[in-house]
């Protein structure tokens, strides 16, 4: 059984900067995700988006604002568990302990869930079923792996008009599908891509991906009887996620919906468990990244003195440590 003073539950960024603050604080950590890489729904949904709102930042990348965060907390060197879920949750002599899905357990001084959504699953394309090559995908880690793809993109939300800024100026074509002719994305943000030479072809449905082992081409069926043939290299299924807590909902959390109840200290009612970012539910809760910052070092520094009573809670100011 490992030993850590701090479990953090969701590699997003509010995870991230607990890991850095735990750090900070003295606490080893470890931080586990069940998605492949750190980032959350910010590498998995909108690593090439820019965010305007974090503090300190005119304007960064998705991709980047993740990038700084591991560089932060890696000072402190961090354990990652990544690719791994938080299965169950018991407690040995009045401490947490929890037991990954990959057959390892945790006995903690604490535990963080910041766990964002949750466990999101992307909607599937129905178009899809059956199709086994490759070509098909739900996000895009990495622009450049599409440079000089026909590029078709289902969808009529944020993420579907993002992919579609995104990746016009890296792919050979992008072609924007969507079953009505209005849409759930900001009025801007399309607008800005009907001004780019991205075809957007509404009331319209993917009916059959074709290709062996890629994608080679994409047969669309539009109302009226018109089927089109769009050659597609890459098809970005766009339609959003499914989230729910996942295992976390039989801990015996205090739930409001899909969100966990905390108090001022971002304590949940469970001991030694906090938890931060969007997963967390209170009155007057904000879900902005630069509000999961401030929730997650004011649960680091409420668990701190929890770890060890002799702790003061507040930590004193970074700048006086060189």
């Amino acid at each position: 059984m490992r030993e850590v003073d701090l479990a953090i539950v969701g590699a997003g960024p509010a995870g991230l900067f607990a890991a850095y603050y735990a750090g900070f604080r003295g606490l080893s950590t470890a931080v586990i995700d069940a998605l492949p890489e750190p980032g959350g729904q910010v590498t998995a949904m909108y690593p090439e988006k820019m965010i305007f709102d974090v503090a300190g930042f005119p304007g960064i990348r998705g991709r980047d604002l993740v990038a700084n965060l591991v560089e932060q907390a890696a000072q402190f060197a961090p354990e990652y568990a990544l690719g791994v879920r938080a299965e169950g949750l018991s407690y040995v002599d009045e401490r947490p302990v929890l037991a990954l899905s990959d057959g390892r357990s945790l006995h903690c001084g604490a535990v963080l869930i910041t766990g964002g959504l949750g466990s999101f699953t992307a909607r599937p394309l129905p178009a899809a079923d059956g199709f086994a090559g490759e070509g098909l995908v739900f996000f895009v880690p990495h622009l450049a792996d599409l440079a000089g793809h026909d590029v078709v993109i289902v969808g009529g939300g944020d993420s579907a008009f993002d992919w579609a800024l995104a990746l016009q100026p890296v792919a050979r074509s992008v072609t924007l599908v969507h079953r009505r002719d209005k849409f759930r994305a900001h009025a801007s943000t399309v607008a800005r891509v009907q001004a780019l030479p991205v075809e957007v072809i509404v009331n319209a449905e993917v009916a059959k991906l074709h290709g062996d082992t890629r994608v080679s081409a994409v047969e669309v069926a539009v109302r009226g009887g018109e089927v089109r043939m769009l050659p597609a290299d890459t098809v970005v299924a766009a339609l959003g996620f499914t989230a729910d807590l996942g295992p976390l909902a039989e801990w015996g959390l205090e739930l409001d919906k899909r969100h966990i109840r905390v108090d001022t200290t971002t304590a949940t009612n469970l001991p030694r468990v906090f938890a931060a970012g969007d997963i967390s539910e209170y009155p007057g809760k904000v879900r902005l990244i630069a509000v999961g910052f401030g929730e997650a070092a004011t649960a680091v520094n409420n668990a701190a003195v929890i770890i060890d009573p002799a702790a003061h809670l507040f930590p004193g100011h970074s700048s006086d440590n060189g």
